[in-house]
């Protein structure tokens, strides 16, 4: 029960995250300035890049090697792996992603449906919190199968740290615009509590697969890495940069890479 239990707290502290920041609905009812948004979406892209590197592809080259096998074997097949899970629940998934420049032009995509907008902005959020439940869950998998090492643990929460940290101004990202679209501010901010909600499902139910098939985990690593790089490519670059261009966005990606790589390797 403690690789779980240890889990179920890493995620719950990115969740937590993610309902504070989606508490500041009952303060602000404007819609954030789109250059901090910008920032906002850079930084998130900054962390995962930094985490899919240090606290997932290298700790999986690491576990490979360490039982005899072929470091980048599972590295690249989990990775590649992650990347097609994206993409079909992605292609499967209904929801929107907001034009920040015009927000009624917002494109959805996934199968059609009868969902209402707010929904389907929900369902954008929630889709890229997927793979950051399962990173965190993985990390604290691969702490408990080596109980040795307790840098292992730090690893894994400075991992739950860089993303509870980037799921704050995430949080407010998406209740914000869904008072904007009409909702109720108690409605706005539950749903974008609710958008966080997968990270700790996501996280346990990766804990109780790894424990029962502890050869995997090198894929299961690579795996949540692909996953969490395919969001970033396909989602938070892009919305970082759209209209004219701007250093904002560049600038989150580099200081979410910096203080996510700092977090690892110094508590790692």
């Amino acid at each position: 029960m403690t690789p779980i239990l240890w889990a179920a707290g890493g995620t719950g502290f990115t969740f937590l995250m993610t309902t504070l920041g989606a508490s500041v609905v009952f303060f602000f009812r404007k819609e954030v300035n789109q250059s901090v948004q910008r920032i906002f979406l850079g930084f998130a892209a900054g962390v995962m890049i930094a985490a899919s590197v240090w606290s997932l592809l290298i700790p999986a080259i690491e576990e490979a090697e360490a039982a005899g096998g072929i470091g980048w074997i599972p590295a690249a097949g989990g990775f590649v792996l992650g990347v097609v899970f994206l993409i079909v629940l992605d292609s499967l998934l209904p929801h929107l992603h907001p034009d920040l420049n015009n927000p009624k032009d917002s494109q959805t995509e996934g199968i059609s449906s009868t969902w209402k907008r707010t929904t389907l902005l929900v369902m954008a959020v929630t889709l890229h919190n997927i793979p950051e439940g399962m990173a965190v869950g993985l990390a604290f998998a691969l702490a408990a199968q080596h109980g040795d090492n307790p840098a292992l643990y730090t690893s894994a929460m400075a991992l739950a740290i860089g993303i509870g940290i980037q799921n704050f101004p995430e949080g407010a990202a998406i209740s914000l615009p869904l008072r904007q679209e009409g909702l109720s501010t108690r409605k706005a901010f539950f749903k974008g509590s609710m958008s966080g909600i997968v990270e700790p499902v996501f996280g346990i139910l990766t804990v109780l697969i790894a424990g029962s098939i502890t050869p995997l985990m090198p894929w299961l690593l690579s795996f949540a890495a692909g996953a969490m790089m395919y969001v970033v490519v396909e989602e938070l670059i892009p919305e970082a940069h759209l209209g004219e261009h701007s250093n904002a966005g560049t600038l989150g990606v580099m200081g979410g890479f910096l203080i996510m790589m700092i977090l690892d390797v110094a508590l790692g």
